[in-house]
This record gives structure tokens, sequence and C-alpha cells, in this order.
């Protein structure tokens, strides 16, 4: 096994993305309304209705939990549902709203680049790693893309050795990119050397979990469609969940990640057959 720069996370776990959010947010200490708005923070946008049934409480229950959303600052109501503060501004700029673990990221981005050779047909999904996987790409010859992500299209679609392909469905403002299942039936019948998937979460226990459930048909479709499907995740992701899950760490074979990563999660991946590249 490769050896990695020491971590302190071995010892002592870092602050959780989530912790981070939560502490930010006080005195936002309940954790639906934490929940909710990561949900908002992915889909960019929520209908009243949709987060009840979602979470399992009453209407009146989610309005008060938008109330407060809104007082902080957060989220703007409107009549059925709410939106996310900074949605407008953030599409209008075509930037990603999770912009956290940037130099990780880049790293991820450039480790995944690699295995990419001229010629082949790949996929990448939507999302801040999959961004930087695309930056490194620039150069490869006859390489065929199919994304759902906007901004990735945007950013390869321009050159001429690199034939960039997308499906419909809906659009998400939050993550510039096309969800649904509209897009999931795009991807039937395609085929794919590899697959780099993005996650909010993943665990040896729970596997890959998202923010909202939007998602999931279309990234069960994308691995369905790939020969291999190489996850990148920055270790800020490893050992969390999140609201809705895609499904065990048997949907991948490969893991892209930094140096934070613990002792133990790599172990419990490569005993689980993943094999794992520190970036």
């Amino acid at each position: 096994m490769a050896k990695r720069k020491p971590s302190s996370r071995d010892e002592h776990e870092t602050e959780s993305g989530e912790a981070r959010i939560g502490r930010a947010l006080t005195p936002l200490a309940n954790s639906r309304r934490l929940k909710i708005l990561e949900w908002l923070q992915e889909e960019g946008s929520a209908r009243v209705r949709e987060l009840s049934s979602a979470f399992g409480v009453s209407e009146v229950t989610i309005r008060l939990d938008l109330e407060r959303l809104e007082a902080d600052g957060h989220v703007v109501r409107e009549h059925g549902g709410a939106y996310l503060k900074t949605v407008q501004q953030q599409v209008r700029s075509m930037a990603l709203q999770h912009q956290t673990h940037l130099e990780e990221k880049r790293r991820i981005g450039r480790a995944a680049a690699a295995l990419v050779g001229d010629g082949e047909t790949i996929i990448l999904d939507s999302g801040s790693t999959t961004t930087e996987v695309a930056a490194n790409l620039i150069d490869r010859q006859e390489l065929t893309v199919i994304t759902n992500a906007l901004n990735i299209a945007l950013n390869l679609g321009a050159l001429p050795s690199i034939s960039v392909h997308m499906p419909g469905g809906h659009f998400k403002a939050p993550t510039l990119s096309l969800s649904g299942e509209k897009s999931a039936d795009y991807f039937k019948g395609l085929f794919a050397q590899k697959l780099f998937l993005a996650t909010a979460a993943i665990s040896t226990e729970a596997g890959l979990t998202y923010p909202s459930l939007a998602d999931l048909h279309v990234k069960r479709a994308m691995i369905e469609s790939a020969q291999q499907v190489i996850l990148v995740a920055d270790s800020s992701k490893i050992g969390r969940t999140s609201f809705s899950a895609l499904g065990g760490i048997e949907l991948f074979q490969t893991l892209i990640t930094d140096d934070g990563i613990g002792d133990r999660d790599w172990k419990a991946f490569e005993a689980a057959g993943i094999k794992v590249i520190i970036a």
C-alpha cells in the first residue's frame, strides 16, 4: 500500500462540513433544518409539500423551518416553498455552490485525468471535483465526454479535439446540472469506458449518500453505462452520511481522494476490493 503524508485526522477527526455549517447556523441546532438547507444548496429550491413528504413531518413544521432559515438569511420564502438566497447570483456568474477544499479537489482532478487516455469515451458527473477533472482534460485527443454538467460542457465543448454530449432534464442551479428521470433515460444504451462519479458523503456502512432525491436516477443510469466507476471525493466527505442513499460502496471500483483519509477508512475500502488512489 502506498505511503501518504501523516494526517491529524487519524487521531482526531477533523470537523465535518456538516458540523461547520451547523456551527455557522447557530442557533439552528435542529438537524432537520440543517438537512433542509443542504437540500436547498443542492436543488436550489423546494416545495413545502415535497419537503414534508421527504422528512416525514407536517407542512406546518416545514413552514416553521423555512421561516427560521429565512430569518437567518439563507433562503427566501415564496408561496408554497422557498429558494436559496444566493442562487440567482451564483447562476449568473456560472459558479458552483460548493466551493470548499479546493486545493484537495484540484489534486484529485489531476490524478483522475491522468487515468484518461486519448480516444476514450467517459462520463463526467456534475460537481466541483469533477469540474477539476474536466479542467485537466483539455489536451486529450479524440475524447468523447458525456456529462450532465453545463459548466463542464461549456469548458470542454469549444475544443475541437473533444466531443461533448449532454442529456436533457431538469436544471439544477446550484450544481449547474441537468437531472431527473429524463436525464437518466438518455444514458440507456450508451457505453463509456470510465465514469467519474461525485458524491456528497461516503462511508463503508451507508455507502454513497446525497442531500436530495433528484440525482439518484441519473447517477444510477451513469453507473450502468460505464465499464469502470471511479469515485472522486475529498477526504472531508469520508465517514459522513447525507439524506438519501444511492447504494453501497460496491457501486465503484476506484476511489480518488486526498491524504486526509484516515487509515481505518483506507483499509476498509481496500478490504472491500476498492483501489484507493491518494492525490
